[in-house]
Formats: structure tokens, C-alpha cells, sequence
């Protein structure tokens, strides 16, 4: 019978090779890892962080691609009713519009009142 025999381990795959270049086996004896501990939590959460930001602006322009043509719609509704506001909230078109029900635009001008001082001592008119 054979006696049993330690076989080496051949670090041909990437962890192995890992091992190999970072000399890990050296550093976790040692407990020099637990130095860069921070530094990777860090790196982990900003690789974390730019994952999130990308997926999440990705979803944003698909949101947005989304709306535009509602949004555009509704652009060219507004449009439309104001340009329709402005058209019926002129003076010629309002004196089309009242004059069936009677009321007619005044020829005469507009009424300046002026109040005498001695009613009013302390009171002075606006300057115009």
C-alpha cells in the first residue's frame, strides 16, 4: 500500500494566481488585510453607489421617453387655448360677443373727478 503524500496545489486559476501576486496567504497570516479593510468598504461602496446611479438614470430617460409625447400634446393644447384667449379677450371681439344682450361700448370718455382742497385740506391729488 502507498503511503499517503502531500500533493501541492497548482494556482492556475484566477484566485490562485491572486494568492500568488498579493501574496494573501502572507497578509491574512499577518493580519495585514484588516489595514485595508476601510479602504475596500469604501471602494464596495462606491462601485455600489455608481451601479445604483446608472441603473436609476436609466430608468429616468426610459420614464422620460415615455412622457414626452403627452407632454408635447399637451404643449400644443396650451398653445391652442391661449392663442384662442387672446383672440376672444380683444375689445372688438367682446363688443361682437355683448352685443346682443344689449350693452354697447360708451362714446363718451371716462369722468375726471377732482375733490377742492378746502373739503380736504390735508389730502393732494395724485400727480399723473
Amino acid at each position: 500500500m502507498k503511503e499517503n503524500t502531500y500533493k501541492p496545489i497548482k494556482n492556475t486559476t484566477l484566485f490562485g494566481w491572486l494568492t500568488q501576486v498579493f501574496h494573501l496567504n502572507v497578509a491574512l497570516r499577518q493580519r495585514i488585510a484588516t489595514h485595508y479593510a476601510r479602504r475596500l468598504l469604501y471602494l464596495l461602496f462606491l462601485g455600489l453607489f455608481y451601479i445604483w446611479n446608472a441603473h436609476y438614470h436609466e430608468k429616468m430617460i426610459y420614464t422620460i421617453n415615455q412622457l414626452q409625447p403627452i407632454v408635447d400634446d399637451l404643449r400644443v393644447k396650451y398653445m391652442r387655448l391661449q392663442s384662442n384667449y387672446m383672440l376672444h379677450s380683444k375689445q372688438s371681439t367682446i363688443a361682437k360677443r355683448v352685443a346682443p344682450l344689449g350693452i354697447v361700448e360708451s362714446s363718451i370718455p371716462p369722468y375726471i373727478i377732482t375733490i377742492k382742497p378746502s373739503v380736504f385740506p390735508k389730502w393732494q391729488p395724485p400727480k399723473i
